[in-house]
């Protein structure tokens, strides 16, 4: 295990009876806002996670709650504007699904902190798509999944820091 995965498998990883976004029980769950509202935690997977932002984007996309922060931080590194996704619009005021700004016509690369199945990624990318945007990459710091496929039908390529066996080979 790197000594990033170590510290993230310290400061986040809880054992227990978990239901994930996705439907499915899990005995492990990652509290990812502890990486997030840690500032030396997330100036490190920031510091890893820039190297990985495909170059021919326009805007970094964060998905809510918690690629809003890692989205933020990767903004403020790399140069890239920044927006922000609401998993569902708002039903009161502007009324938006995207916040920050305007997207149709960009190219952006969606942010979030763990994916499992990727179902609301995959539907945060179709919201996108819908408004004009061109989604054309996810970036994550865990995919908990094993199947690219859905990602793939998608047109989107995935790219993380860790996969679930990451914190496997040794605590």
């Amino acid at each position: 295990m790197t000594p990033l995965a170590q510290k993230i498998f310290k400061a986040c990883h809880l054992t227990g009876n978990f239901k994930l976004r996705s439907g499915l029980n899990s005995t492990e769950y990652f509290d990812k806002y502890a990486m997030e509202a840690d500032p030396q935690l997330l100036k490190e997977v920031t510091d890893q996670l820039l190297p990985l932002i495909p170059k021919n984007i326009d805007l970094l996309a964060g998905l809510e709650m918690g690629g809003i922060p890692l989205t933020t931080s990767l903004s403020l590194k790399s140069g890239y504007p920044c927006r922000f996704i609401r998993k569902k619009a708002k039903d009161y005021g502007t009324m938006r699904l995207c916040e920050g700004g305007e997207i149709k016509g960009k190219k952006l690369c969606l942010i979030e902190d763990v994916i499992t199945t990727g179902g609301q990624v995959i539907q945060s990318c179709q919201d996108l798509r819908a408004l004009g945007a061109q989604v054309i990459h996810v970036l994550c710091v865990i995919f908990r999944g094993k199947n690219f496929k859905r990602f793939e039908k998608e047109n989107l390529k995935l790219t993380y820091l860790f996969s679930l066996d990451s914190f496997k080979t040794s605590n």
